[in-house]
């Protein structure tokens, strides 16, 4: 124990793991470098499948090194669209299978090569590179190469501590079952969390287990720590971030903490297996070599239970995990319960499009502000309104095949209409928004009082058709409404003449006439919304329940 506690120890201990993480992050950072676009294609493209999304997450972590990367480029691509949150959770299965390809190279070559005469020609080969060829690909694979010589040169530190302390100290006898399994367990867990890298957790356990300093079940323990503790990386990772972002997480917990589960109930027979593996494939008796094997066996068997389960881990995921905007995307009056009660569904129909209503109304009133940094805020909310236009078309299919009365039945497709023009509202409000980013502040005066005369009867009427404001009048909103579509053919005038005379510049004047061209269309669309939704609320407050059934077709 003395030995153990020795300075020298400590120093050696410490120095061998700034090393291999050193090694680790510059052969991760430059293995990416050198990649360029090529694993973003891959991500994006290969994961179609299940299958293809697994071995892609696979590939990729093996290849960089960097499961975290791989992680942080698949939330990226779910939040814009281009993976589905199940095909990106398949991915993070692959991800735990490429993560044992840092057992492997601890196991095969770090024990069975002379680490120094290996190590220290790749680490000036690859300076070299990095020197002479700068920020290139080829200086990135330079990187790449000095950090693979840095990570096996911290393996061949750590092997000879572990070896010289198991000499003078065995821990062999130590109790590892029960309560003393689930303490290695623990250890591996800490150190991966304090290392923030389950690769050095690893190469630690992996170099004490071959030092003879552990014995094997008590090795096999702490990997299946190291393995869940990886997710308390990913779970600090998400802490204030995106929905998408945390239902990863949550996967990748969740799957970590089975196979680790799992993993532990099953470790001897699991440890029987691998020696009859070891044997047949003939991998020699390195013990090593035996925990990498454990590695990745116990997390292709995690694959293998979860891997049929995983739609519905999803979708209960999304149902718990949700952020503001999916919330207020999510429909406030559409329940299935009320279609058998047709006046009821249509009332409640009525009020979520008027929820639409004043939401895209809410949305123009943020494109005409004069602050310029409402987009992304408007881009949740233009998310919001589609959430909404599929809950409000999903449940008039719902009401149609129910026995509706004549009167509903004709109406819906008026409702439809409704939640089409309101998404169109949206979709042009997100653009003024975006187009307003770019638009310079224009030097005429008289002409820029214009444009600001022009937004304010634009607000002004969005007062007047809000469903949910007291001064809704849609009579009021219609006269408006050809008043403003007078005063936009006199600013297009105006406009046109400034750039005539060079008061403003010519593709600023173009600018200037697409934006109020789309400023002018949606207040159109949105006092046409505005418009059959008022005739919608009229029909729906002159129908109850007796009138409702006489109509019901027979």
């Amino acid at each position: 124990m003395s030995e153990l506690l020795n300075l020298n120890f400590i120093g050696t201990f410490i120095g061998g793991i700034g090393l291999f993480l050193l090694g680790m992050k510059m052969m991760t950072d430059g293995l990416k470098m050198a990649a360029g676009d090529a694993l973003r294609h891959i991500l994006s493209q290969w994961t179609r499948t299940p299958l293809r999304g697994f071995l892609s997450g696979a590939l990729i972590t093996a290849v960089v090194q960097a499961s975290g990367a791989v992680t942080v480029a698949a939330i990226g691509f779910v939040n814009a669209g281009l993976l589905t949150l199940l095909q990106t959770v398949y991915v993070i299965y692959g991800t735990n299978i490429g993560t044992t390809m840092t057992s492997w190279l601890v196991a095969l070559v770090g024990f069975n090569v002379d680490v120094v005469a290996f190590a220290l020609p790749m680490i000036g080969l690859g300076m070299g590179l990095r020197v002479f060829s700068g920020a290139t690909q080829r200086g990135a694979l330079g990187e790449a190469l000095t950090g693979f010589g840095l990570f096996f040169l911290g393996i061949g530190i750590l092997n000879e501590t572990f070896v010289d302390v198991g000499s003078g100290m065995s821990l062999q006898n130590l109790p590892v079952e029960g309560v003393g399994l689930l303490l290695f367990v623990g250890i591996g867990f800490v150190l991966t969390f304090l290392m923030q890298s389950s690769s050095a957790a690893l190469a630690v356990t992996l170099t004490a287990a071959a030092g003879g300093l552990i014995p094997l079940s008590a090795a096999a323990a702490m990997v299946i720590g190291a393995n869940v503790g990886t997710t308390s990386t990913a779970a600090l990772a998400v802490i204030g971030a995106t929905a998408n972002a945390q239902r990863i997480a949550a996967a990748h917990v969740i799957f970590n903490l089975l196979t680790g589960v799992v993993a532990l109930l099953l470790l001897m027979p699991l440890l029987a297996l691998i020696e009859q593996l070891r044997l047949l494939l003939g991998l020699g008796e390195s013990v090593a070599t035996v925990l990498a094997l454990f590695h990745t066996l116990f997390n292709i068997l995690g694959v293998l239970l979860l891997w049929f389960l995983t739609p519905r881990m999803v979708s209960w995921l999304e149902r718990r995990l949700r952020s503001a905007e999916e919330d207020l995307g999510r429909p406030v009056y559409l329940d299935k319960n009320v279609v058998a009660t047709p006046s009821l569904a249509f009332s409640a129909l009525i009020m979520e499009l008027g929820r639409m209503g004043d939401l895209a109304s809410k949305m123009l009133r943020d494109a005409f502000s004069t602050e310029r940094h409402s987009s992304n805020l408007l881009h949740k909310e233009h998310t919001v309104m589609e959430r909404l236009v599929d809950a409000v078309n999903h449940f008039s299919v719902t009401m149609q095949k129910a026995n509706l009365p004549t009167q509903v039945s004709e109406n819906l497709p008026l409702a439809l209409r409704v939640s089409r023009y309101y998404m169109e509202v949206a979709a042009l409000a997100l653009s003024l928004s975006r187009a307003q980013e770019h638009l310079p502040y224009i030097e005429d005066r008289a002409l820029q009082q214009e444009l600001d005369r022009f937004r304010g009867e634009c607000v002004a009427l969005l007062d007047l058709i809000d469903p949910l404001s007291e001064r809704f009048d849609i009579d009021s909103a219609r006269q408006r409404l050809d008043e403003l579509e007078r005063h936009y053919e006199t600013l297009k005038a105006q406009l046109l003449n400034a750039g005539a005379r060079e008061a403003i510049r010519l593709r600023q004047m173009v600018a200037q006439l697409d934006l109020y061209s789309d400023v002018r269309r949606a207040m159109e669309q949105a006092v046409k919304g505005a418009s059959y939704l008022n005739s919608l609320q009229s029909l729906a407050r002159s129908l109850d329940e007796g009138e409702l059934l006489e109509g019901v077709k027979s």
